[in-house]
C-alpha cells in the first residue's frame, strides 16, 4: 500500500480517519516525499484557516429586512401573453413571503449548528490513557485499566504510578512517576499537552510539527522523533532524543537536537545550547554556565577548546548566540573542525547569512551521522541537578 504518492489519501489523515497501519505508512511517506508532504503542509494550512474563523450569528434585523422586502416587491402578475403556466396551488402556498423566510431562518440554523458542531468537536476530544502500574489519576479520580483524558484535563502520577497516552493516531507518550500533563488541544493540525512537572517519553511517527509539549520554559517541537523529556520542580527543562530530531523553542530562541543530543532549557532564559551526550564532563559544564550565566566569556574559551568535530553541532548554534567579536572565535574553531563547503565564505557567516548557515548545516549534518555514539556518560544530569 502507498509505493507511490498518498495524496488521496491525506485528508483522511489529517481527520483521523485511517487506520493505525494505514497512518504509520502515510507518516513514513510523508517523511521521504516532498511532493506529499507539501500538499500535506496545504492541507493543514486551510484547517488552520477554518478552524481561525469564529462562527457569527445573523443579526435579527436581517431576517425582519428580507421579509419587508418580500412584501414591499412582490413577484410581478404574469401577463395575458405569458406562456408561462401558471403555478400550482401547493407551490404558491409554500413560497409565500413568509414561508422563504421561515425556510431561509431554518437554512442558517442547521448551517450555524453545523459549524457549531465543528467548532466544538475538539473540546469533546480525547485522548486513550493506559494505566502501565500503581494508580495515575485523570482530574483527580483514580483511574481503572485505561481511562480518557480530555482537552483541559490533568494526568498525574505519584511515586508508584505510571500511565501511557494515545497520542490521537500519531504516536504514543508513556508518563513515569511523579509527573503532571495536561492534554491542551488535539485536532488534525495540532496534538499539544502541557508537562508542568515530571518526564515523559515521546514516540511519534507523524510528519513535523504536529505535536509540541508545553513546559514552563519553552516548547518541544517534534520533527518526526522519539525523545525524553524532563521538567524538575523548578520549570527546569531537559530534552534527550534518542531518534529524529526535537526543536526547543521560544519566540526568540530555537535550539534543533538531534538523536544522541541533550539540550537544557530555564525558566526566563529558554532553550540553552545543544550538546551530543558524549562531551566532555568540562565542555558540557562550561556549555551550561555559558548558557545560563551571566559574564561567562571563561567558559565559551571552555567550549571552544574542548570541542571535537562531533561538537559542532554546539558551534553552529552558538554563531547566532554570541557578539560580532565573539562571533569570529566560534567560526575560525567551527571551520578548523569542518571546513566549509564552497560557496559558504567567512564574510557570509559571520553576517549571519541564512541560506549559508542551512548549507552548512546540512554539511554538518553528514558528520553528526557517521561519527559513533559511544554509552552516553549522562554528563548533563550532574549539571542539571
Amino acid at each position: 500500500m502507498f509505493r507511490r504518492h498518498v495524496i488521496k489519501e491525506l485528508s483522511a489523515y489529517a481527520h483521523g480517519e485511517l487506520s493505525a497501519e494505514e497512518s504509520q505508512q502515510v507518516s513514513a511517506h510523508l517523511l521521504q516525499c516532498d511532493a506529499c508532504r507539501m500538499e500535506f503542509d496545504e492541507i493543514k494550512l486551510g484547517i488552520r484557516f477554518a478552524e481561525s474563523l469564529p462562527p457569527r450569528p445573523a443579526p435579527p434585523s436581517l431576517w425582519d429586512g428580507i421579509e419587508s422586502a418580500l412584501v414591499k416587491n412582490p413577484a410581478p402578475a404574469p401577463s395575458s401573453a405569458s406562456i408561462i403556466p401558471s403555478q400550482p396551488s401547493w407551490l404558491a402556498w409554500l413560497t409565500t413571503p413568509r414561508r422563504v423566510t421561515a425556510y431561509c431562518t431554518l437554512l442558517v440554523a442547521v448551517g450555524s449548528l453545523c459549524v457549531w458542531w465543528f467548532y466544538q468537536r475538539p473540546a469533546r476530544a480525547a485522548w486513550e490513557v493506559a494505566r502501565i502500574e500503581g494508580t495515575p489519576t485523570i482530574d483527580s479520580d483514580r483511574m481503572d485499566s485505561t481511562g480518557r483524558l480530555a482537552i483541559g484535563e490533568w494526568l498525574e502520577t505519584d511515586e508508584a504510578s505510571r500511565a501511557k497516552i494515545k497520542v490521537a493516531n500519531i504516536g504514543q507518550v508513556e508518563i513515569d512517576p511523579l509527573s503532571r500533563v495536561r492534554l491542551v488541544e488535539t485536532r488534525p493540525a495540532e496534538h499539544r499537552l502541557e508537562l508542568e512537572r515530571g518526564k515523559l517519553h515521546a514516540l511519534i511517527w507523524a510528519p513535523p510539527r504536529l505535536f509540541f509539549v508545553d513546559t514552563p520554559s519553552a516548547v518541544a517541537a517534534d520533527l518526526g522523533c522519539a525523545y525524553t523529556l524532563e521538567v524538575d520542580d523548578r520549570g527546569r527543562g531537559l530534552l534527550h532524543v534518542t531518534s529524529g530530531w526535537v526543536a526547543l523553542e521560544t519566540p526568540n530562541r530555537e535550539s534543533v537536537v538531534p538523536a544522541g543530543g541533550a539540550c537544557m532549557t530555564q525558566p526566563g532564559t529558554g532553550p540553552g545550547t545543544p550538546f551530543f551526550e558524549d562531551a566532555s564532563e568540562t565542555f558540557v559544564k562550561a556549555l551550561a554556565e555559558f548558557d545560563f550565566e551571566k559574564d561567562a566569556i571563561d567558559a565559551l574559551n571552555i567550549v571552544l577548546a574542548e570541542s571535537r568535530a562531533r561538537d559542532t553541532l554546539t558551534l553552529w548554534h552558538l554563531l547566532s548566540r554570541v557578539s560580532d567579536e565573539n562571533r569570529a572565535r566560534v567560526y575560525g574553531r567551527l571551520a578548523a573542525l569542518a571546513p566549509p563547503a564552497d560557496g559558504i565564505t567567512r564574510e557570509g557567516v559571520m553576517k549571519l547569512d541564512k541560506e549559508m548557515l542551512s548549507r552548512w548545516k546540512d554539511q554538518l549534518e553528514i558528520t553528526w551521522a557517521e561519527e559513533s555514539i559511544p554509552a552516553a556518560r549522562k554528563v548533563w544530569r550532574d549539571v542539571w541537578k
